[in-house]
């Protein structure tokens, strides 16, 4: 058992000091962003955002800088670019305006490059202030939604999304982890409508004005913004849900009192949550992703809403970004690992609190079959399947995103708490970890190198270099995790779970043996768990899968996304006609990728009935989804060869 304290020392120089972000078209490292403030006015019209971007910098080149490169994106629209030198003053007349000339540059498919050249280079040291007047319209990060693609069907909304390299479509930047810096935004709205942010003071100004300030540095990609008809409610001493007028009660009735015991035991883990706030805006149907975890306003699908609190805890993993993201950030999208792998660690810590060790292992047994299943498709050796993923210039980090981050990023957090070998010491460790890391970004070198210093017994050990478990080879090989953490403890919730569902795969069902199981207390993943057992099994015999639906309403007819989307593909392996009804009824109620897609996949693979229910059900629902998982579909609905 390792034991270990913080050491005093003097203030630590990173890695990531010197980290490159060939995602960025930016010249980040000759600057220091301090401060961005955003002025704009949505208009749903003409669908656009225009205004100002002030932007606040230092110049931080030794020789001076004569040009200053922003990421950018066409479908940004800079009409004017100033400069101003100084600080701002506080209530202080701002100083003169000089005007600079500018143009792009392409950069990748994803952005472009905006170029500042100023009237002589700035020195090493000077502060000042860029200007740019500007507009975006629709593009990669600001998505605008007609009414039909909203809960209330009345009124159009409008969100961005920064992630991983988006927000140079939203405002010119350096759009990279690397560069974290405070902002503030002055948002004018149309009559009737509400704009939320990702900051920790929201006020109104005037009927049509909010005024928006994020305190905390943050990077780029966790600026948001969502504009539409939206209500709130309070559900804690510092928590409120924002939704639509017709889902904010049962926003309300869900999450009521919830979110405050998960952040309380995240602080009692990890330390102080530092945000302030904790909001969460419950987005429209066709929001495509389950959840963002934006500081102070995380950004959660509507399939959440399961009407039984059984889908609450899914936002321990948004909670968790709180100090593993959002707090102490990856450097670069290649080391994304440290950003999700310590937040899937995070989540099951808190929930082996709060639920207990049978049930937590059983959850991370459903993420281990996840990664097993994208490395048998993506094969082992895939270069994706390293923690720390090599990005070559112009390839747009999203379309490096799999399982492997997150869970075999969670096996290396766990291998590193197994050397430790006591589980209160590695918890003071992430505590430690967080302080010494916090509002900065970082890379693996920087994380292993506190490691061993805070441990450094296991430091004399060399446990860096054992043979088969080298730090070395879980951040550069590819493959299988060397290590993996004992889900044991959740047999007593799997194995009840497979006898159940070998059970239901027989020709003569033993209805006695059925009904001694009761799976009334079963939760949200033991079930889950249940039905990925049936669908591993499927088609199951004649007759089955409706006797099956029968006894178990509460899984037929679920209001549990997750029990919706297993059900309706056991529907369709088994070819159950006289339920595909609820696979078009699931379609047309939502529109994330996770459940849209694999419906889709199961529609196509199945009978000449399902293909047409899957033609038929986009041909209806196409008009409320988002347009990536639009593409995404047709790709799905394509004859093979096409």
């Amino acid at each position: 058992m390792a034991s270990g304290g913080p050491r005093s020392r003097a203030p630590r120089a990173l890695h990531s000091a010197r980290a490159v972000d060939v995602a960025s078209a930016s010249s980040f490292q000759d600057f220091e962003m301090l401060h961005v403030h955003l002025d704009l006015r949505a208009d749903f019209g003409s669908r656009t955002l225009s205004g100002t971007a002030a932007l606040d910098l230092r110049c931080l080149a030794p020789a001076g800088a004569a040009e200053l490169r922003l990421d950018s994106h066409p479908s940004l629209e800079v009409t004017a670019a100033a400069l101003r030198r100084g600080p701002p003053g506080p209530g202080e007349p701002p100083g003169p305006e000089e005007p600079v000339r500018f143009h792009t540059q392409p950069f990748a498919r994803y952005g472009c490059a905006l170029c500042l050249c100023f009237p002589e280079p700035r020195p090493a040291g000077e502060r000042f202030q860029v200007l740019l007047t500007y507009r975006v319209g629709a593009g990669p990060a600001v998505c605008w939604l007609d009414p039909e693609q909203t809960a209330g069907k009345e009124k159009p909304f409008v969100y961005t999304q920064g992630q991983a390299v988006l927000n140079r479509a939203f405002f010119p930047c350096f759009d990279t982890p690397a560069v974290k810096y405070t902002y503030s935004a002055l948002i004018e709205v149309p009559d009737g409508f509400t704009a939320v942010m990702s900051a920790d003071t929201w006020e109104k100004r005037g009927p049509n004005t909010f005024f928006f300030q994020m305190s905390q540095p943050i990077p780029s990609y966790l600026v948001a913004l969502a504009i539409g008809d939206l209500v709130s409610a309070e559900v804690g001493p510092r928590s409120r849900v924002w939704a639509e007028p017709c889902l904010i009660g049962a926003a309300k009735e869900e999450y009521d009192g919830v979110i405050e015991e998960f952040l309380a035991t995240g602080e009692k883990l990890f330390g102080p949550y530092v945000w302030g706030r904790y909001d969460l805006l419950f987005m429209p149907p066709s929001f495509p992703f389950g959840g963002m975890e934006n500081p102070c306003l995380t950004f959660v699908t509507p399939c959440l809403l399961a009407g039984d609190r059984s889908l609450a805890d899914v936002i321990i993993h948004e909670i968790s970004h709180s100090w593993f993201g959002n707090l102490v950030t990856n450097a670069n999208w290649g080391e994304f690992w440290l950003n999700e792998g310590f937040t899937m660690y995070a989540q099951r810590r808190i929930s082996t609190v709060l639920f207990g060790a049978a049930y937590t292992c059983l959850e991370a047994a459903t993420g281990r079959a996840l990664l097993r299943k994208h490395m048998d498709i993506a094969g082992e050796e895939n270069p994706l399947n390293r923690l720390r993923v090599v990005i070559e210039p112009g390839v747009d980090p999203d379309d490096t995103y799999n399982e492997t981050p997150y869970e075999k990023g969670f096996c290396f957090v766990s291998y590193l708490a197994h050397l430790v070998g006591d589980l209160d010491q590695f918890d003071k460790f992430l505590k430690a970890y967080v302080d010494e890391f916090k509002f900065q970004s970082i890379l693996a070198e920087d994380l292993l190198d506190f490691y061993l210093e805070y441990f450094p017994e296991l430091k004399a050990r060399r446990v860096d270099a054992i043979p088969g478990f080298e730090f070395d080879r879980w951040l550069n090989t590819p493959g299988w995790p060397p290590y993996l953490p004992d889900l044991s403890p959740g047999d007593s919730l799997m194995k009840p779970a497979e006898e159940l569902a070998q059970l239901w795969a027989t020709e003569e069902l033993d209805k006695k043996a059925i009904e001694a199981v009761s799976i009334s207390t079963w939760k949200t993943y033991q079930l889950v768990y249940f039905l990925d057992k049936i669908l591993q099994k499927s088609p199951l015999p004649p007759g089955n899968v409706k006797k099956l639906g029968d006894t178990y309403p509460t899984i037929s007819q679920a209001r549990n996304a997750e029990l919706r989307l297993r059900w309706g593909q056991i529907v369709l392996k088994n070819d159950h006609q006289e339920e595909f009804w609820k696979v078009r009824d699931f379609l047309q109620s939502q529109g994330k990728q996770k459940y849209t897609l694999p419906l889709y996949h199961a529609m196509m693979g199945g009978s000449e009935v399902a293909r047409t229910l899957a033609k038929e059900t986009f041909a209806a629902t196409a008009p409320q989804l988002h347009s990536n998982v639009v593409h995404y579909v047709q790709q799905v609905l394509a004859p093979k060869g096409t």
